[in-house]
């Protein structure tokens, strides 16, 4: 009688144990199960359609397609992660290419036009930075107008001719060249070895903060799971010519900025910011230090991406860092499940979200589908993707009432 008056009158309060599973479910220990469920079944689908799809060769060119993108989402990820945004992050990786093919064509040396060109990334994500945290101008704005004002400079450098051809084998090389079969396995074992580490590392840190600690089944599914990852992706690319070089650079900036971001100071700053500015402040945190450092790194990673596309290509052109690049990179952040509110998501999500884009750019490729048919699934999934964002974000607003 009791149970049913509390049915029928307020709602019936989430138990603790209710309340953990749904956190983890929205937004913790499963947050990219739905990504991976999506990917799952594109690829399902796009091999019923064209058995071409899974191949060694079509992998490797998805590889190879979504390197420049998924570098540039890493960049997006932080920017988000900070609860601000970047609409200049394309026009800087092309603004990067130019400068590495005009270094080049003068017959600068490589290494040096690489540095050069990574380097206008940098100093124009901290032009950007102090607009957004010294003027407080928004970042919508600021990077806005950045993103006409890149393009402008992109003409400026490359002229009426429209292409800077790149004739340098070492640039050519980063996008054009794979590792030896040797090397690649050699690879894998040193990433399963710092695998191991960093989960061991990780309870170890826990339990001597007396923070609660994953159970050993849960944390050897983790390492199994990513050994089976490793192996099987280096035994499909193997099987064509070996593991790309643009993708062991899109890897390893993907893990070295997952691991900036997870496991240091600076990068549980950039969450506290992105969850509430106010008390990261009042909790001594250099607010606007951390901003200007983001916006800092994320042009870098736009440059970096430039400079892949441009070896892909093996040409700047002023086509680059078109509208196509820069709606690739925010789609492949959000899907992925990083957070437009800020303060939730992870560097890996870059990765998976990536690999939804690519996969449906590749498989529409295969199709022969029109580029209409593409931005209206590409457009449905991203809304989709932060549909459940603003779901979850609710949800967990009203779970920690």
């Amino acid at each position: 009688m009791t149970a049913n008056i509390g049915q029928a009158g307020n709602p019936r309060v989430p138990t603790v144990r209710e309340r953990s599973l749904m956190s983890r479910l929205l937004g913790g220990e499963f947050q990219q199960l739905p990504v991976f469920l999506s990917l799952v079944l594109i690829w399902i689908v796009f091999e019923i359609l064209n058995p071409q799809f899974i191949t060694s060769r079509n992998l490797s060119n998805l590889v190879l397609q979504m390197a420049e993108y998924g570098l540039l989402a890493i960049g997006e990820t932080l920017i988000l992660l900070l609860g601000e945004i970047d609409l200049s992050i394309a026009a800087v990786s092309a603004v990067g290419g130019a400068i590495l093919a005009e270094l080049a064509a003068n017959n600068v040396n490589p290494y040096v036009a690489i540095l050069a060109g990574a380097a206008s990334g940098a100093i124009i994500g901290l032009f950007q930075g102090f607009w957004v945290t010294i003027l407080r101008v928004p970042s919508f704005i600021v990077t806005l107008a950045g993103s006409l004002g890149y393009l402008g400079l992109l003409f400026v450098l490359i002229g009426q001719e429209g292409t800077v051809p790149i004739m340098s084998n070492t640039i050519n090389a980063i996008a054009g060249n794979y590792l030896p079969a040797w090397l690649s396995w050699l690879l894998v074992a040193i990433s399963i070895a710092l695998v191991i580490w960093s989960v061991w590392r990780d309870k170890a840190a826990r339990r001597s903060m007396g923070l609660p600690v994953k159970s050993s089944s849960a944390m050897w599914v983790r390492v199994v799971a990513s050994v089976i990852v490793m192996i099987v992706v280096t035994v499909v690319l193997n099987a064509y010519q070996g593991v790309p070089i643009a993708g062991l650079i899109l890897i390893v900036f993907v893990a070295g900025f997952a691991w900036m971001s997870q496991s240091t100071t600076f990068g549980r700053h950039i969450y506290a910011l992105g969850g509430n500015e106010e008390a990261a402040r009042r909790a001594g945190i250099n607010v606007k230090g951390v901003k200007i450092a983001v916006f800092t790194l994320a042009g870098l990673l736009a440059a970096v991406g430039g400079i892949v596309g441009a070896s892909r290509l093996g040409a700047a052109s002023t086509a680059a860092g078109g509208s196509d690049l820069l709606m690739d990179s925010i789609a492949a952040a959000v899907i992925g499940g990083t957070s437009l509110f800020g303060g939730r998501g992870s560097i890996w999500n870059a990765l998976a979200g990536a690999l939804v884009i690519g996969s449906i750019e590749n498989g529409m490729a295969l199709l022969d589908a029109g580029t209409s048919t593409k931005y209206l699934v590409e457009g449905a999934i991203l809304l989709l993707a932060v549909t459940f964002d603003t779901f979850t974000r609710m949800r967990r607003q009203k779970l920690g009432k």
